[in-house]
């Protein structure tokens, strides 16, 4: 189980924050600096739609999650330069 997030805080102390507020603790397993998060963040979520759990929850391995947030980090700088 992954969440998608995004968040202008340091990413650790992020999901630190996440596990103070809730049962169970969050793991940070990747994380990328980028111009537009939450547009990234959507755009994820667009694609992963269809594994959706709750909330900003997918039942998708880790590695795919990163793949697409590589992927799309380098979609959309280009897509705002047109």
């Amino acid at each position: 189980m992954i969440r998608i997030g995004c968040t202008p805080e340091d990413p650790q102390a992020y999901a630190k924050s996440l596990s103070a507020k809730t049962p169970g603790e969050y793991t940070l397993v990747f994380s990328l600096q980028c111009d537009n998060p939450c547009k990234i963040k959507k755009r994820i979520q667009t694609h992963l739609n269809a594994q959706k759990y709750v909330e900003e929850f997918y039942q998708v391995p880790a590695t795919v999650a990163k793949r697409l947030l590589t992927r799309e980090t380098l979609v959309i700088p280009t897509l705002n330069n047109l």
